[in-house]
Parts: structure tokens; sequence; C-alpha cells
């Protein structure tokens, strides 16, 4: 079955849709986190296997993974959190539906 060419294209729009409230729910978080006096993590170092091993802040610092996890431990570090897994403390991002922001997907520096 064609699509008319006249008619909208529903899944494009709704795509936009999705896309444009990405973008807003980032900036949300980042002014959020701004104004309450914490950094956020704007890019990740991931050593040869792909595990994360520093990470680089809104302000520009950049941080070794453990003392990542103990900023985050301390409230310094905006939308992660700190989970115990597999013997170990383990960064990760707030759940939010959003991937472009997880760690995992964000720029590397």
């Amino acid at each position: 079955m064609s699509q008319d060419p006249s008619s909208p294209n529903f899944e494009e729009i709704y795509e936009n849709y999705r896309q444009q409230g990405a973008i807003q729910a980032n900036e949300e978080q980042f002014q959020s986190a701004a104004a309450e006096g914490q950094e956020s993590i704007v890019a990740v170092r991931k050593n040869n296997d792909g595990d994360i091993i520093a990470v680089q802040t809104s302000a520009g610092r950049e941080l070794d993974y453990v003392t990542a996890l103990s900023e985050a431990k301390n409230g310094a570090l905006a939308n992660v959190d700190v989970f115990h897994r597999f013997g170990r403390d383990i960064l990760r991002s707030e759940p939010d539906g959003i991937k472009d922001n997880n760690l995992d997907n964000l720029p590397l520096f």
C-alpha cells in the first residue's frame, strides 16, 4: 500500500517529536544541575574493551572512574547513579528513557 503524497508522514512527524523531546530533556537536565551547583558528565574515555575509564564534566574537568564514582556518591555529579553490582560500585546515567545521554553513548574525549 503506497502512501498518498498529500497525506502527512506520521512516522516522520513522530520521530521529529521524539528528537525534540530528547533535546529538551537534555537541556532541562543541564539547567537543573547547574542550578543545584552540580556538574554533568558530557564525555567519556574508554579502554580497548569499551569500558569507561574516565569522564569529562560540564566544567571541563577530567576525572578517573574512581574519582567520578566518589563525586557521584557525594552528590557532586548530576544525572548519574551509583549502584553495587558484581562486587563493586558502578556508575550509570539515571534511567530517563533517553538513550543519547547514556554514559556509553556520550562523545569520547
